[in-house]
């Protein structure tokens, strides 16, 4: 069958967010996988059509509000405090050290043109607009893909925030305002001192990738391990099923996983399903858990409930570990 020109539009437009890469051999793919679905299958066709329409022609569509809106500066700095901003985007207080996870804010994420981003379109606003963020002293970048590492987000901070980002990916922040930019790579830590205190971060393995485009496939792609005043955090990023996570339970006690649990289908060999998010999580020993990347961009194909609702299936028999649901909502680590 002839190509046309229409077909490789929508192509161009998925290989921006990495999704070319999921698509085809990696060498993160495992070989069991359950119905690998390719370009020339009818369905991921049907879908890369309503990823174009969306990402080009969408612009009537009303975008619904968050569940909640987080309240940080009645937050203390003598407790953990987490607020899900949307998608991958968690604001925590760290016993007073404000840090914020690959922030995106705007309605749009994608390709940034004069007046125009040509991308998916939030189905939820986030809970909070950047001028209701309290001073952020560090933003952790999980990797470098267009829904986690949000230029004109990035842009709107200031040279006071420190930003701890993958390897090989620093080089995206040249024109924005950050004066102290880290890069990690897997095993890696350091660490920081803030204006509320000092914090040590690792760089963990996840399994995932990390280019940004078609040929940027050296960046990196991390999870991070958060350890402040005896208390340790997983902020696991985007990551398929990965045995990494159970070495950090050797080490201590995880208070609380943020995992993310949409876009599986069918991009299973890059984001886990809510079931494998819980898998990881228990293997890490984590207390609680946050669960992002759902509900707020449409990337996959599962219906916009069907991550959470899975989610707390796989915990029906310990629903207290779920921190938070809906997008907006806080949530207080019992010390």
């Amino acid at each position: 069958m002839r190509k046309t020109h229409y077909d490789h539009v929508n192509l161009r437009a998925v290989r921006f967010f990495g999704f070319t890469s999921l698509v085809t051999t990696s060498r993160l793919h495992s070989a069991e996988a359950p119905e690998r679905r390719t370009l020339r299958s009818s369905r991921v066709r049907r879908w890369l059509g309503h990823l174009f329409r969306e990402w080009t022609t969408e612009s009537w569509r009303p975008i619904a509000p968050a569940f909640a809106k987080p309240k940080p500066a009645t937050w203390s700095d003598a407790q953990v405090t987490f607020a899900w901003i949307g998608h991958a985007t968690v604001l925590i207080n760290f016993f007073g050290i404000k840090i914020l996870t690959d922030p995106v804010l705007f309605p749009r994420i994608g390709i940034r043109l004069p007046g125009l981003t040509i991308g998916p379109k939030r189905l939820t606003a986030p809970a909070l607009q950047f001028h209701e963020l309290p001073n952020i002293d560090l933003i952790l970048l999980s990797h470098a893909h267009f829904d986690h590492l949000d230029l004109r987000t990035l842009r709107c901070f200031g040279e006071s925030t420190t930003v701890i980002t993958a390897r090989a990916t620093s080089d995206l922040l040249r024109h924005t305002r950050f004066c102290d930019v880290t890069e990690l790579d897997w095993g890696e830590a350091k660490s920081f001192k803030t204006a509320g205190g000092e914090i040590n971060i690792s760089a963990l393995p996840v399994n995932h990738w990390g280019a940004r485009k078609r040929r940027d496939t050296y960046r990196g792609y991390n999870g991070y391990l958060l350890e402040r005043k005896r208390q340790r955090i997983i902020f696991a990023g985007d990551t398929a099923m990965t045995n990494s996570f159970a070495e950090l339970q050797e080490e201590g006690e995880i208070d609380l996983a943020i995992m993310s649990i949409g876009a599986y289908n069918p991009w299973i060999h890059s984001h886990c399903s809510p079931e494998q998010a819980v898998e990881m999580a228990n293997a890490a020993g984590a207390r609680f858990i946050i669960p992002v990347h759902h509900q707020t961009f449409r990337l996959s194909f599962e219906p916009f409930r069907e991550p959470i609702e899975r989610f707390e299936a796989a915990l029906r028999k310990t629903p207290e570990r779920i921190a938070l649901r809906e997008i907006g909502e806080t949530f207080v680590l019992p010390l």
